[in-house]
Parts: C-alpha cells; sequence; structure tokens
C-alpha cells in the first residue's frame, strides 16, 4: 500500500497526502420513494421528482451509530490486508450522538485490541454533516505535520439520519464511510486550495438531547448551502488565481477547471441547483460573457443581478440549470448514485458521492483529473477544496486498486431488501420509543443484515451497549449466545485471526438529518 514510510524515511513534506483507500457501508434494507409517495398521500412525484430521490436506506433497532463505524473500519482493514497497528491516528466525524461523553471512536478502538496498538490519536468531531471534512483535514494537517510517525490516518464518517413523520422525512438514509490518508495517495489534496465560510444559524439543529429529531427551518437552510456555496467558492476561486500568478499564469478559474464536481447531498435535485448556482458565479465574474454563443447563451437579462437575492429566483434557477445541463451531466451526475439510491447520510453524504464518482470510472477515465469536493453542515459550516487524481492508473496501481474496489457499490445496492413503507415506518416509530432506553434487547433480525456487519445485542440497565458481528460466511447462522448476549460478547473471529472482546460502550439518544 502507498503510505508508509520508515520512520528515519520522513522528509520535511509527504508527497501527496490524501486518500489511498475507501470504503463504504449502506444497511441493507431500503424503501422505495415511489411507495413512500403513495403510503405518504402525495402527488405522485414528490419525492422522486422534486427532491430526486429512488430509494432509502434505514437502519433497524439492531443498529446505531457504533455498529455502522465498527463495520466499515473492519470491512476498510480486511479488504485491504492492514494491520491495526498500522494505523496512528483514528479521527470520527459524527452528528448522531448516543452519548454526552463517550465518542464512538473509543468504541471503534476495540478492533485494535489484537494489535495491542493503542498509540492512535484522534477523537469524535461534530458539526452537523460537515464533521466528517474537519475530521479529514485533521488527518490530512497531521500527516503534513511535526507530529506524524510514518503510520496512516483513518477517517471515519458515519451517521443515521432520521426525521419525524412529515415533509422532511424522505430526505433521510443512514450509512458510513471509511478513508484511509497517507502519502502518495491516489487523490491528493491540492495544498492552499481550500474556500471555508463558517457563520451562525440555526437552520437546522438538535437540542432535544432524548429525541433522534432535529429542528429543520427548510428555506433557511437552503439559503444558507446556497450562500455558503457562493462564498467558498469565491475564496477557492481567488486562492487557484494567486497560485497561477506566482507560477506566471494569467488566466481566469471557472468550471472548466474541475475535471469532476461533488456536492453535499441532502437530496439530488439541489446538487444540480448548486452546480448551476457556481455556473451563475462564473457568469457574474466574467467581465465579457459570450451570451451569443456558449453555455451563456440567452443569459443577457441576468447580467446585473444580485447573487444574494437570487437564492429563491425560480428564473434565475431555471435558466442557469439549463445553461449547466451538459456540465451537469459531464461532471456531476455520476456522483449521485448512493445518494439517489440511499438517501442523505450526513457526514459521509459528499463522501458516498466521491465513491459513487470513482465507481462509475475506469481509472484511466479519472486520472490526472482535478475533483472539486464541496462540504456543508448546518449551524453552518462550509468548505470547498479539491483533490488531484493522479497520472498513474497502471494495472496494480494505487488508483487501480482504489477504482477496483469500489466497481462493486451498484451490485451491493441492488443485493438489498425492499421493505414496505408500512414496515418502514414501524420500524421508524420503534427507534423513535426505544433508542433513549436502558436494559433493552433489540427486536431487528440480524440474518437481515449483510455478512459482516456488526449489530446491537443488548443495552444493559447502565446504557452500556454490547456488539456481535454477523459472519462473513452466509453458510454459518448467527450464533445465539451472541445474539441474546447477557454479559459482554466476543467478535466472530475473522479469516485472519481471532477479533477482540466487545465489551459494554454507551448509550442514550442517536440522530437526525441535515440540510
Amino acid at each position: 500500500m502507498p503510505g508508509s514510510a520508515p520512520i528515519n524515511c520522513l522528509g520535511p513534506w509527504p508527497k501527496d497526502v490524501g486518500i489511498i483507500a475507501m470504503e463504504l457501508y449502506f444497511p441493507s434494507q431500503y424503501v422505495d420513494q415511489a411507495e413512500l409517495e403513495q403510503f405518504d398521500g402525495v402527488p405522485a412525484g414528490k419525492y422522486t421528482v422534486g427532491l430526486g430521490q429512488a430509494r432509502m436506506g434505514f437502519c433497524s433497532d439492531c443498529e446505531d451509530i457504533n455498529s455502522l463505524c465498527l463495520t466499515v473500519v473492519q470491512r476498510l482493514m480486511e479488504r485491504n490486508g492492514l494491520s491495526y497497528d498500522s494505523v496512528g491516528r483514528l479521527e470520527i466525524g459524527t452528528e448522531t450522538i448516543i452519548d454526552k461523553s463517550k465518542s464512538v471512536k473509543t468504541v471503534i478502538m476495540q478492533l485494535f485490541e489484537d494489535s495491542g496498538n493503542t498509540d492512535v490519536e484522534g477523537i469524535d468531531t461534530t458539526n452537523a454533516c460537515y464533521g466528517g471534512t474537519a475530521a479529514l483535514f485533521n488527518a490530512v494537517n497531521w500527516v503534513e505535520s511535526s507530529s506524524w510517525d510514518g503510520r496512516y490516518a483513518l477517517v471515519v464518517a458515519g451517521d443515521i439520519a432520521v426525521y419525524a413523520t412529515g415533509s422532511a422525512r424522505p430526505t433521510g438514509g443512514a450509512g458510513a464511510v471509511a478513508m484511509l490518508v497517507g502519502p502518495n495517495a491516489p487523490l491528493a489534496f491540492e495544498r492552499g486550495l481550500r474556500g471555508t465560510h463558517m457563520q451562525h444559524a440555526y437552520d437546522f439543529y438538535k437540542p432535544d438531547l432524548v429525541s433522534e429529531y432535529p429542528v429543520v427551518d427548510g428555506k433557511l437552510s437552503i439559503e444558507c448551502y446556497l450562500s455558503a456555496l457562493d462564498r467558498c467558492y469565491f475564496v477557492y476561486r481567488n486562492k487557484i488565481h494567486a497560485q497561477w500568478q506566482r507560477e506566471g499564469l494569467e488566466k481566469r478559474f471557472s468550471l472548466d477547471d474541475f475535471g469532476y464536481l461533488v456536492f453535499h447531498s441532502p437530496y439530488c435535485k439541489l446538487v444540480q441547483k448548486s452546480l448551476a448556482r457556481l455556473m451563475l458565479n462564473d457568469f457574474l465574474n466574467n467581465p465579457n460573457p459570450n451570451t451569443e454563443t456558449g453555455p451563456f447563451t440567452g443569459l443577457d437579462a441576468f447580467r446585473d443581478v444580485r447573487p444574494e437575492e437570487t437564492y429563491f429566483d425560480r428564473d434565475v434557477e431555471k435558466a442557469f440549470m439549463k445553461a449547466s445541463a451538459d456540465l451537469f451531466e459531464k461532471k456531476t451526475k455520476c456522483s449521485l448514485l448512493i445518494s439517489n439510491q440511499n438517501g442523505n447520510m450526513y457526514t459521509p453524504s459528499v463522501y458516498g458521492c466521491l465513491a459513487s464518482l470513482i465507481a462509475q470510472q475506469t481509472a484511466s477515465q479519472i486520472a490526472g483529473q482535478r475533483v472539486g469536493v464541496f462540504s456543508y453542515g448546518s449551524g453552518f459550516a462550509a468548505t470547498l477544496y479539491s483533490l488531484r487524481v493522479t497520472q498513474d492508473h497502471t494495472p496494480g496501481s494505487a488508483l487501480d486498486k482504489l477504482v477496483a474496489s469500489l466497481s462493486d457499490l451498484q451490485v451491493r445496492l441492488d443485493s438489498r431488501t425492499k421493505v414496505s413503507p408500512a414496515v418502514f415506518s414501524e420500524n421508524m416509530k420503534l427507534r423513535e420509543e426505544t433508542h433513549h432506553l436502558a436494559s433493552y434487547i433489540p427486536r431487528g433480525t440480524v440474518m437481515d443484515l449483510f455478512p459482516g456487519t456488526w449489530y446491537l445485542t443488548r443495552v444493559d440497565d447502565k446504557h452500556r451497549r454490547e456488539y456481535a458481528r454477523r459472519p462473513l460466511d452466509n453458510d454459518l447462522p448467527a450464533e445465539p449466545d451472541l445474539v441474546r448476549s447477557t454479559t459482554a460478547t466476543e467478535h466472530i473471529p475473522s479469516p485472519a485471526k481471532k477479533m477482540p472482546r466487545i465489551p459494554a460502550a454507551a448509550a442514550v439518544p442517536e440522530a437526525a438529518i441535515n440540510y
């Protein structure tokens, strides 16, 4: 694997620090959005066309944020043949809070016990859907700092997004993404190219700590998202112009300079509108746009609009969505596979989009490309940054391995089980009534989970949580003593070695959604 370096070989600045490997987890069951429209009694197309959503994954009561992160971390380590002592930093980005003190990271450390590795920096990072990006930045900064000891950093973004019954419920979802960070990466961060915007707003927040559900001001949240996008693009563009000037290049940055763009995706339609929004910015920033031919054809009427007055201007939105349609097809649409089929995963959302992009390209197609990444979390915090894909796409290269590892995403999505909206609604009601309880044994069916999935076996009278893992081999039944454990449970041994003991962890409420 790239990224490893003996301590005596470390240079003053590691080269091409970024994402070496990725792993994605989503629930094994979903509800069809068209069927949910009928069940909710709303007009056909409200969820499928208006939001751009086809399916929504969801968790039963036997999965929580700890089990999601256990699953995705172990899957990444196993599939890449990594030892746990090769990791020197582990940080979790999540807004799914089941304990106000104990971090998810400390629960994940149980996977490291057999290796004897306790020298692992990092902790949980929280700000709505932005926590995963903050954790990723921290990992990159660690590798590039004097603190780095030559080992990998591991970043996990995970959440369970649920809403109360109503118009926001179809924008839920669940999942986790794990990313291995180090030097010589196939997806390298472009140094100095981050445009960030931070501002105070109550667009989406979770003040009720005994409820999974958020308080959401939908209109304000969209305004915050789009205003943050405007500002981040402005800052990013200024920084890349400054770099180019230092290099003696005189050119104007535009969307054409991105090979691909991926966005935080509360729902797919907002992503399409966001790309149109960036084209609006390009149009207004261009001193002499050609409105006779090319992408700006026929847009003369919008030359003097003020961006802050156009967040809900349907004429502007319609005109620039039409103008950016080709760009959307070429640069962004392929990134929406997971978002369309699984829903909003909160912190992993934008990285599910990145994984979707990689999964649907060949290594040669994305080699050398600049990928723009826009991350947003309510409250609010946002960054637009870019990754440069390595030029090396030869068989067996780091890029070739990354692409191959994600090539099964569509097959995995197709292998899920569809449940009726009535069953989905019952599951949501069960979570609402039980997610905060002590002395609780989940009622979900373990054998409905994907092989290798971690699951919650019980919550004891002190809110301590216990977990077990469904066997990787489909032919092995779940062991009753693990499924119904009343004491600290044991991991199912992996093919490589016996896994560590999973004692009680923590509990209280879980999370909700984020626009």
